[in-house]
């Protein structure tokens, strides 16, 4: 176990894959840990340094009083690829990792060669949706959000299998704590303009049955950045990674050779 004291957050990080290889970022969604992006370290081309890490106030990292704001978890990850030497890297980062792959390629095109933003956007939902959502957790704790959330991430015939608990258990398993603040930074981040400014290789993904970032929101974004790819997965929700790793790694790794990063 690898952990990174960054002053006010440790984060969780580990690294994979080649120590010298082109290096590959991947920050995960709101409710879950570094554990979903287990099925791509397997179906990638072999020589990458894979990096994940567990988000602020999720997985085994710490979890500092909230509300967060998008601004602290891009420097989270910020300081920690700087801590580990890493550079020009690809960033993949699915819904509230993919608004941060945006604050970061802002801020840092050292660091961020390009980005996967998948099941993304600019935006997402509203400061009230977020508002709301944050009231309900605090209300009844995240079991009672579960099943809502499983829907917009899962297919119902995905929900019928037994890999299907194990992805509920991760949820509702995140802090409280964590899971609000990163609310918070979700419901203040407007990336709209920052992002149009962007020109780095950039890959879109999207998923036809995702009820958390539906296809048009994704392309919307990727519409922002000039000459930036977009991919649509069918039969797929929120987690396309998880749904259908086959499909999702095959783009991702045809995305890491046109742009030359095997």
């Amino acid at each position: 176990m690898q952990m990174a004291d960054l002053g006010d957050v440790a984060l969780h990080w580990r690294e994979d894959g080649a120590p010298d290889g082109a290096p590959v970022v991947f920050a995960n969604a709101l409710g879950t840990d570094l554990r979903i992006w287990d099925k791509m370290l397997e179906r990638l081309p072999a020589g990458l340094r894979f990096i994940r890490y567990d988000m602020r106030g999720h997985g085994l990292s710490s979890c500092p009083p909230g509300p967060y704001s998008m601004g602290a978890m891009v420097r989270d990850v910020e300081t920690l690829l700087d801590r580990i030497g890493v550079c020009d890297a690809v960033f993949v980062g699915l819904s509230v990792g993919g608004m941060v792959a945006q604050g970061l390629a802002v801020k840092r095109l050292d660091q961020v060669r390009a980005m996967v933003l998948s099941n993304t956007a600019a935006r997402i939902g509203t400061a009230e949706t977020w508002r709301t959502r944050i009231a309900e957790l605090r209300a009844g704790g995240i079991e009672a959000l579960a099943d809502g959330i499983m829907e917009k991430w899962f297919t119902p015939a995905f929900r019928e299998t037994a890999e299907y608990h194990g992805w509920r258990n991760m949820v509702i398993r995140q802090p409280v704590g964590g899971y609000a603040g990163t609310c918070a930074a979700i419901a203040g981040t407007d990336f709209y303009t920052p992002t149009a400014g962007l020109s780095l290789p950039t890959l879109a993904i999207a998923a036809d049955r995702d009820g958390s970032t539906p296809p048009d929101l994704v392309r919307e974004t990727a519409d922002l950045i000039k000459g930036a790819e977009f991919r649509l997965i069918r039969g797929a929700g929120h987690m396309a990674n998880i749904e259908k790793p086959d499909e999702y790694a095959g783009i991702l790794a045809a995305f890491l050779a046109r742009i030359g990063h095997v």
